[in-house]
């Protein structure tokens, strides 16, 4: 496996890197899922429904293929990044949303939408960074960024301590405080994203949505549902 640094970069870095050099027509022809009324405001990342601020501290419970999964967000760790998340999962973002980057003992990431123009529209809506605040422990969840102030949906779970990502400007915006063993139940067996590996390209992802990974990489885990529980106390 490749050095856990390079692999910092791999794993996050999909929105630039990738998407730069295209498919040259190796996605397969599929029909991209399309935004239903319900997910319609997920086309305009400056509607007035994504500028509030977040809580202090929230819960989001995520339904997976593996099990429920708890996360807990503390916007002081970085303000910028809770609030997106939070948003985000408000308005059913991560509802459908495969776990297309699984490397056992690194992390596991999602946060592409199934549906490329949702996707299309919030990779033009790059975040300003966050400063690190807390250290990529087990368990914490972080954005994915493509160098600086290139934050848009992309997240990822370390499942190890990673402290070799702060440098680097993973600012993690809370932790897993239940159910890290449904996350390392979830399919690896693909491995590296495209090209480096024999997961999805990002490029396809972008072009097919959920159409794509069903039809090149059905066995997938993916998020069925997601849901703020509850504001906490600080």
């Amino acid at each position: 496996m490749p050095n856990a640094h390079r692999n910092a970069f791999g794993a996050a870095a999909l929105s630039l890197g990738i998407v730069a050099c295209g498919s040259d027509g190796l996605c397969p022809a599929v029909r991209a899922p399309q935004a239903s009324a319900e997910l319609a405001v997920l086309l305009d990342p400056a509607a007035t429904a994504f500028q509030s601020q977040a809580p202090d501290t929230f819960d989001v419970r995520f339904g997976t293929s593996q099990g429920d999964v708890t996360i807990r967000v503390f916007r002081e760790w970085a303000p910028i990044g809770a609030d997106r998340f939070f948003h985000l999962v408000q308005h059913g973002f991560f509802d459908g949303n495969r776990f297309f980057r699984v490397i056992p003992g690194f992390i596991v990431q999602f946060g592409v939408s199934g549906i490329p123009a949702i996707q299309e529209a919030w990779n033009e809506h790059e975040l300003l960074d966050d400063s690190v605040t807390m250290s990529n422990e087990a368990g914490t969840l972080t954005f994915a960024t493509a160098g600086p102030d290139t934050r848009t949906t992309q997240v990822f779970i370390n499942y190890r301590d990673n402290p070799q990502l702060d440098q680097s400007g993973f600012a993690p915006i809370g932790r897993v405080i239940d159910g890290m063993g449904a996350l390392r139940l979830l399919y690896s067996e693909y491995g590296e994203t495209a090209p480096q590996g024999n997961g999805p390209l990002y490029q396809c992802m972008l072009e097919g949505g959920n159409a794509y990974l069903e039809r090149r990489f059905e066995r997938l885990d993916s998020i069925t549902t997601t849901t703020v529980t509850r504001p906490t106390a600080s």
